[in-house]
């Protein structure tokens, strides 16, 4: 090895400070504002790459600022530069933007089931692998949602999100702040089955798909345009209704 290469890996050889803030802390066992840690660089490595390799998947990662000054993630640091990473801020607002549209993976089949009930677009096949949810989300520019960090790590995906609750209400409960969905919310209007959307039907064009106690006591149906299932207001209904009430009222100071 000759003495300029040696000059130049020397440059990348030694400690830089990353301090993580706000909901990124989440991915460490601490109890604050900010998580402080040490890297330690053996050649010349990108932002991202040290980011990930801290544990922290590159979606959920917003600024970037090394040295007070803003960088991207193919940034090269310098030992000992002092790095901090902020979260990513979701700034939907339902006036200039459109609702999100999600896709899932096989473990979160209950929350899947929750967002279509409040009429949430999010695709979920318990079939699918970690490859095909990385390019259904990309093609279809869906944000993923995921307890696997490995998933979000996956350099195709660009939008995503680790969910941190354990349980199916917790984590819907979640999601609506997080991504402020309350203005999107449409309970009953999509499909829990396929995620397609509900159209009302006229009784007498599905009469003969009715069993008779259904024909005789229910009057108002809806039909899912994608996969036929037809929907009817039955006792299945009036047992959601709280929930569903309880999850379009949430406060945003409420606690998960």
């Amino acid at each position: 090895m000759t003495s300029a290469n040696l000059s130049i890996d020397s440059a990348y050889h030694g400690p830089v400070t990353v301090i993580f803030h706000g909901k990124l802390t989440d991915f460490f066992k601490v109890n604050s504002n900010s998580k402080q840690t040490t890297f330690y660089l053996r050649e010349k490595t990108s932002i991202k790459h040290i980011i990930e390799a801290l544990g922290v998947p590159h979606p959920e990662v917003g600024r970037i600022l090394v040295n007070q000054k803003e960088v991207d993630f193919s940034f090269y640091p310098s030992p000992g530069d002092d790095i901090h990473i902020y979260p990513f801020e979701n700034a939907n607002n339902s006036s200039t933007h459109s609702p999100p549209k999600f896709i899932l993976d096989n473990h979160l089949g209950k929350l899947t089931a929750y967002l279509r009930l409040l009429g949430i677009d999010a695709a979920y096949d318990s079939h699918w692998d970690d490859a095909v949810i990385a390019r259904i989300a990309s093609e279809q520019n869906r944000v993923v949602l995921t307890r696997d960090r490995g998933l979000l790590k996956r350099k195709i995906i660009q939008n995503g999100y680790c969910v941190r609750s354990a349980t199916p209400l917790d984590q819907v409960r979640e999601i609506i702040r997080q991504f402020n969905l309350q203005p999107y919310l449409k309970p009953f209007t999509r499909c829990p089955r396929c995620n397609g959307l509900l159209n009302k039907v006229e009784k007498q064009t599905i009469l003969h798909l009715l069993q008779p106690l259904t024909r005789q006591y229910y009057n108002d149906f809806s039909r899912c345009s994608s996969c036929g299932q037809i929907y009817w207001k039955g006792s299945h209904y009036e047992r959601l209704k709280p929930l569903i009430q309880h999850f379009t009222t949430i406060n945003e100071e409420e606690e998960i």
